[in-house]
């Protein structure tokens, strides 16, 4: 018994063990084999290094937004002129990443808080004073009823800001048709802290003197921060006229895809418009509901000694700028990981053609007994282990 453990434990420490191979002459499992090779071998290369760069680490980008609008507008409604400048026309203020456009507007001017009839628009019906129950608020209505039925329009009386908004006819063509010759400038920072990198959408080549002459084209001016609104909007999908009309949302997205294994001078942006909200007809070719994009707000003043204010329902185009920064430079931890993945992959080739071998080939008993060696303990070993075992028992 101890001379077999010792037998044991001296094989384990001083023998090496190796697969047995068999080279097998078959010409169409050698091509599938090869053929599998070369698939696995183009798929590390082409994908993994080439367009996936495997062999980098990766960092994602901090980023900022600067904007500022420019154009003018000029309108005669009712005989009363006007010019619309950027203080007027944007909302929130202007520098930030996501802001409005107004492009259209359905003003309400002179209202106070006073008892009047409700809108007239079908919504808020009334035969007599028990369908205006007082001190109620409906869920379609303008104001609290006061109780009373108004027989010249067939409403409830509402106390609230009177005149009531009325709303049901958006101004066609819109009132600021010529926002589309508005200009944005587009200012970003971005930072890959991982790298201690950091650039900005005003690269190398593009100067003081070159931003004001220059307007964004894709093909002859990709780099120029400046944007025509009009060719934002029609970038995006949708028609200038229409989505103006009645408003919606637009997305401008700033892709950084930078290799930092190259020059820093590579490292520069790409301009992509998405429409996100708008206009158009549902797959029925029915017009949808609730369309485009609107708000409210108010100019308050007071006039005789009285509160009164000016309400501006605001159709515009909703700007959404979104920066997606990413950037690569080589390390030695996942290129080791991409090659390790790489041989891995290789054993597919292996275990394809050990399938055709053992399993489809006509002659596969034959690369069975050539693949496997079967042996059976023989006489005389059976004759040591038993004596070795009488051993023990003496012992």
């Amino acid at each position: 018994m101890k001379s077999q453990i010792k037998r044991t434990f001296s094989n384990f420490f001083f023998e090496y063990e190796t697969p047995r191979q068999v080279l097998v002459r078959n010409k169409r499992v050698a091509v599938v084999c090869r053929i599998i090779q070369m698939g696995v071998l183009a798929y590390i290369i082409g994908w993994v290094f080439m367009y996936e760069k495997g062999y980098q680490i990766v960092d994602i980008a901090i980023s900022s937004i600067f904007t500022k609008m420019k154009g003018v507008s000029f309108t005669n409604i009712s005989e009363k002129e006007r010019i619309w400048d950027a203080a007027d026309y944007v909302f929130p203020e202007q520098g930030d990443s996501s802001f409005v456009v107004m492009t259209n507007y359905i003003a309400t001017v002179g209202q106070k808080q006073d008892k009047c009839p409700e809108l007239p628009d079908g919504k808020n019906k009334c035969t007599s004073d028990a369908h205006c129950d007082e001190g109620k608020y409906k869920r379609m209505g303008n104001g609290h009823m006061t109780g009373r039925c108004i027989n010249d329009t067939s409403t409830c009386e509402i106390y609230s800001w009177c005149p009531v908004e009325d709303d049901r006819k958006i101004p066609d063509p819109p009132v600021l048709l010529t926002a589309e010759n508005y200009t944005l400038f587009i200012k970003n920072s971005i930072t890959f802290r991982q790298f201690n990198v950091v650039r900005s959408n005003l690269v190398e080549s593009v100067n003081q003197s070159y931003i004001n002459t220059c307007l964004y084209h894709p093909k002859t001016d990709p780099l120029c921060p400046i944007f025509r609104l009009g060719d934002i909007v029609e970038r995006s999908g949708f028609s200038f006229s229409e989505i103006a009309r009645v408003g919606g949302a637009i997305g401008v997205l700033i892709d950084w895809d930078c290799n930092l294994d190259l020059s820093i001078r590579h490292c520069k942006p790409k301009y992509e418009f998405y429409g996100l909200y708008g206009t158009g007809k549902n797959e029925d070719k029915e017009e949808k509901p609730s369309l485009g994009y609107n708000f409210r707000y108010a100019k308050y003043y007071v006039e005789n000694g009285v509160e009164k204010r000016t309400l501006m329902k605001v159709f515009g185009v909703r700007i959404d700028i979104i920066v997606h920064g990413r950037a690569g430079k080589f390390d030695i931890i996942p290129t080791l990981t991409a090659i390790g993945s790489g041989v891995g992959i290789f054993g597919v080739a292996t275990v394809v053609c050990d399938m055709l071998l053992l399993y489809l080939v006509s002659k596969r008993d034959f690369y069975k007994n050539m693949k496997f060696k079967h042996t059976e303990i023989g006489e005389e070993v059976k004759r040591e282990m038993g004596e070795d075992s009488e051993e023990g028992k003496i012992v």
